[in-house]
Order: structure tokens, then C-alpha cells, then sequence
């Protein structure tokens, strides 16, 4: 049956062709022997022909056919095989067992320790003191007056406004009150000045830029006016002002009162708004005149030995600031892995401490995916553990963790952990007793871990703040040569999204989009911040 419906098609064919159509003998065809067949096998009709023990088609030919589709199903059985694997080995999908991620290998790179040596010569250091110059300082009295601040907020935006103070001063021809280190709401220390840098070195470094004095003069008797009262405190700078801000609107103040106090003074003072060599200064006390006390210097100096010989030999060791404490998770106001209940929790904690900010939380969620996009949420343990190992960093690798208490705790860090379980903290590389001269101030803990992130061969950001962006800007003033990485965390949220990236994609788009993000030279900008670029006002062409 499959026979005759396969040969009726091929007659119905044959006799629509032009030749049947314009009547035109079959034994006239140059095409066929005249004498190939009798009168009488002319006379029968094409169909007896076509069902004959002669077929036109040789089983050789139909095998083939047949052998060509069977090896084009597998190929494309093959490539769906292909795709499933790749959709199935997105970043995310490491091999998860439980809430341990187990991630393929990545051959290491040349540079996976240190920047390249070609791309680190070009600059070097210039804002040290200038030997030899002879100070045109005029004498404490003869100085415009005397400016008091109280530097707020954590160790690092505390550094930032004694080196605005200092610049401050500068500007008006002041004499700088030691400024007072006030306590923070959320640290609750009551560090003093003195209990943190050395005094001695700062004012002497500075000598031939700023007068500096220890404390109020004894001619002004009502210290605590100075304090409290609105008649000798400024209030109405703005921030990231201009230096003829100060000019105009401050120092005829100070002029007439002799003593004023500058508050709040939290970045009261711009970047590209001021003279190259007052942004110069700013570096001069940055990086050469507020030194630590000595024995907070020698503590990470120790620390630092450790985390390189912890495994017996001579080793580098990576820094990690991971800023994911229950505060910045509950202040950046995005989503993050969690169970209802902590996700409950969460919502409560938010509505207590930002109620402004919440609301009535109907519009938290739109706002959780836009900032998760434009890369401005803080980066999980678990998503710097893919990063790392997608950059190339083995299991071996020797992390020094610099945090606060970890929101989620132990089953939170447990991915990065058991990855990277090389990793430490200051409370486990030192005993306890090492530790206790420093628990008095939580700023000098502070210190120590910003030293030991300072000394280290890799320092990884998790987020934005201070505390990063002043280790990342004093290892470019370093050189270059210390490797700084900044993740993009809007790329990452992308691909962390995308449950179709391969793995080799993703380390791909890793290694790629990081080349430039690892401290090395990079031009300033428009209101660039001081603190992580100091390129153009404080290094110059090597």
C-alpha cells in the first residue's frame, strides 16, 4: 500500500510534465534509446512502468537519505543537551548543597596579587612636607583667629573633617583648635583626639602650613560658651563649599569674635571648588601628618605578620571589608535572601529606626529593585564569595575579614566560609589579652582593622563609605601597585539575575569589567572625591 501511494504520487507527477502537456512522443526524447522499448510496452501506461521490478530510486540512495537525518536529530539532540547544561551552570547554581556553594575552578592570572608594574610607574607621592622652605606663617597672634570643630560620626568621617579643619584654617589665615573628636551616636565612644593620633607628630608636620594649638586659650574663660552658644558658632555653611564661602561669609565672623566653633562641619568643603594647594594639604594631613599612636601602628604591624605566615611560608593575603551588619542592611532598604520571618523582622527594625523612610512600606519593594539595579545595595557573603572565585582566587586564599557583626550571622557567612575557609578576623589572629588595652575605644579597633586593610596585597570593597574609600585613595597615593577592587555591583546584580549566564560568561564578564577597577591611575573629574582619587592635586608624572 505504502508502494502504490508512493508511486501514484510519482505518477501524478509524471503526467503534468511539459512534455505530456504539449503531446510530444516519449520515444522522441534524445533522453531515451529509440529502441530501448517495444511498440507494445509504449502503449502501456507510465504507471506499470513505476510499479515494475526496475524503481527509479537505488535503496543506496534512500539509505543515505535516511542516514543524514538520523545524524542531523543528533546533532541538534546534542546542541539541546548543550544549551539545558549552560542554562543549568549559571553563577548562582554552583553546585549548591545546602548553603554551601561549591564553584568551578578559574586558572589563575599574572596579575592576581598585584596590579601590572606598566600601568603603576607613571605617578608617584607629592604632598609631603617641603624641606627646607622657610615658613611665611604668621605667629599665633597675629592670625586671623581661632576656628573649634567637633569632627562627628565613626574614626574615618572623623579623619575626613580634622583634614577640612586643617584646610579650613588654612583658608582664613586661622589658628585650628585641636579638634574635638564628639561622640557617636551609634559607636557611643568617647574617644579624645590624643587617645588615637599622635599630637605631637600632627601639629609639628604641619607647623610651616597651619597654626595648631592642644586647647582653648586661657584668655577665654567660658569654654563651655564656645560649646553651646549660637553667638560663637557658624551654622549655615553648606555643603562641599566653595573656599570664597569661607572668605566672605566666615572669617569677618571670626575676625570680630576672635574664637567661633564650625557646626556641623561634615563635608563642609568641596574638591574641584578650591585651590589645588589646599586639596594638596588636605593629602599632606591625610597621609603624612595623622599617624596612630604607636602602639596601635605596632599591633597591626603584628597582625599583618600573621595573616603572611599563616601557612608556614611567606604568603600575600587578601583584606575584605564586608559591610553587611544589621544597620547598613536595615539602612539600605533592599532585599535581600532571607526567610518570612527574618524578612518580618527586618520590615519592624526599618519602621522603627527610619519611619519617615518607610512609610507604610507599600512602596519598599520597587524601590528594592531599583537600587539593586543601579548597583548601591551592600553585596552578600555569598555573592563575594562567586565574585572571588570567579576572578580566580583559590580556596587556599588567606582573607582578613574587617566587619562588624554579620546580619544573618554564621548561616549567612557560611558560603564565604566554606569557599574561602582561610578567613579571619582580628579577635582570632590576636588573643585576647592583645586586645584588651584596645577595647576601651571601639575607634581604636577601628584603627587597627583600617591598618591591616592598608598593609594587605588585596583589598576588596563590599560597599561604599569612608573607611573604603580612604583605604582605596591612600594605596593609589602608595603607588598603584596595591591592588584596590571595587566590584561593579550594578553588573553583578545583572548577571546574579540572569538565570541563562553560563559560568564561563559570567567570569568572563568578571575579569573583564575589573581590569580598571583595581586602584590603578585614573583621572579626576567634576566634584570627584578627594579621599579615593588623589591623582591630580597630590601625585605628580613620575
Amino acid at each position: 500500500m505504502a508502494e502504490l501511494r508512493h508511486s501514484s504520487s510519482l505518477g501524478s507527477r509524471a503526467t503534468s510534465s511539459p512534455m505530456k502537456r504539449d503531446g510530444v512522443a516519449a520515444d522522441s526524447s534524445p533522453l531515451i534509446p529509440a529502441d530501448r522499448h517495444s511498440p507494445k510496452d509504449r502503449d502501456r501506461p507510465l504507471f506499470h512502468h513505476l510499479c515494475s521490478d526496475e524503481p527509479r530510486v537505488p535503496p543506496l540512495f534512500n539509505s543515505r537519505i535516511s542516514l543524514f537525518f538520523t545524524l542531523l536529530l543528533l546533532l541538534l539532540a546534542l546542541l539541546s543537551l548543550f544549551v539545558i547544561l549552560h542554562k543549568l551552570n549559571s553563577p548562582y547554581l554552583c553546585k549548591k548543597n545546602g548553603i554551601v556553594l561549591h564553584c568551578p575552578h578559574v586558572k589563575e592570572s599574572a596579575s592576581l596579587w598585584e596590579n601590572p608594574y606598566s600601568s603603576t610607574t607613571s605617578w608617584k607621592p607629592c604632598a609631603e612636607r617641603r624641606n627646607g622652605v622657610i615658613s611665611e606663617l604668621p605667629p599665633e597672634s597675629e592670625t586671623s583667629g581661632y576656628i573649634f570643630i567637633h569632627a562627628e560620626g565613626g574614626l574615618n568621617q572623623q579623619r575626613i573633617a580634622i583634614c577640612n579643619a586643617v584646610a579650613v584654617a588654612k583658608i582664613m589665615n586661622a589658628t585650628l583648635i585641636l579638634p574635638v573628636l564628639k561622640q557617636d551616636q551609634i559607636w557611643k565612644d568617647q574617644t579624645k583626639f590624643e587617645d588615637i593620633f599622635d599630637v605631637d607628630h600632627f601639629i609639628d608636620y604641619l607647623k610651616d602650613d597651619v597654626r595648631i594649638v592642644r586647647d582653648i586659650p586661657e584668655w577665654f574663660t567660658d569654654k563651655t560658651e564656645l560649646f553651646s552658644s549660637i553667638r560663637r558658632t557658624v551654622k549655615n555653611i553648606p555643603k562641599y563649599a566653595p573656599a570664597q564661602f569661607y572668605i566672605d561669609n566666615v572669617l569677618p565672623r571670626i575676625k570680630e569674635k576672635k574664637i567661633m566653633a564650625l557646626k556641623p562641619f561634615v563635608d563642609r568643603l568641596g574638591y574641584d571648588n578650591v585651590p589645588t594647594e589646599i586639596n594638596k594639604l588636605r593629602c599632606r594631613v591625610n597621609y603624612h601628618a595623622l599617624k596612630f599612636l604607636p602602639d596601635i601602628e605596632q599591633m597591626a604591624d603584628l597582625l599583618a605578620s600573621r595573616m603572611r605566615n599563616r601557612t608556614g611560608s611567606s604568603n600575600p593575603y587578601m583584606a575584605l571589608h564586608l559591610r553587611f551588619e544589621k544597620g547598613m542592611v536595615g539602612l539600605s532598604f533592599c532585599d535581600f535572601v532571607g526567610t518570612r520571618e527574618e524578612k518580618a523582622k527586618m520590615a519592624e527594625y526599618r519602621k522603627k529606626e527610619w519611619p519617615r523612610r518607610y512609610k507604610n512600606g507599600s512602596h519598599l519593594w520597587q524601590l528594592a529593585l531599583q537600587k539593586r539595579k543601579e548597583g548601591r545595595c551592600p553585596l552578600e557573603p555569598a555573592e563575594v564569595a562567586v565574585i572571588l572565585r570567579a576572578m580566580g582566587y583559590p580556596k587556599e586564599t588567606q582573607i582578613y575579614v574587617a566587619s562588624g557583626q554579620v546580619y544573618g550571622g554564621q548561616n549567612r557567612m557560611a558560603p564565604l566560609r566554606n569557599m574561602f575557609p582561610n578567613l579571619v578576623t582580628k579577635e582570632e589572629l590576636a588573643t585576647k589579652d592583645e586586645l584588651d588595652g584596645f577595647r576601651k575605644h571601639v575607634t581604636s579597633l577601628a584603627a587597627l582593622d583600617f591598618l591591616v586593610c592598608l598593609k594587605s596585597d588585596v583589598f576588596v570593597m563590599t560597599h561604599g563609605g569612608n573607611f573604603a574609600k580612604l583605604i582605596i585613595g591612600a594605596r593609589r597615593y602608595m603607588g598603584h601597585r596595591l591592588k584596590s577592587i571595587k566590584p561593579d555591583k550594578g553588573l553583578m546584580s545583572k548577571s546574579f539575575g540572569d538565570p541563562y549566564m553560563g559560568w564561563a560568561t559570567f567570569v568572563e564578564d568578571v575579569v573583564v569589567t575589573h581590569q580598571t577597577r583595581t586602584g590603578l591611575p585614573e583621572e579626576t573629574f567634576p566634584n570627584y572625591d578627594l579621599w579615593e582619587n588623589p591623582l591630580t592635586p597630590c601625585m605628580c608624572k613620575a
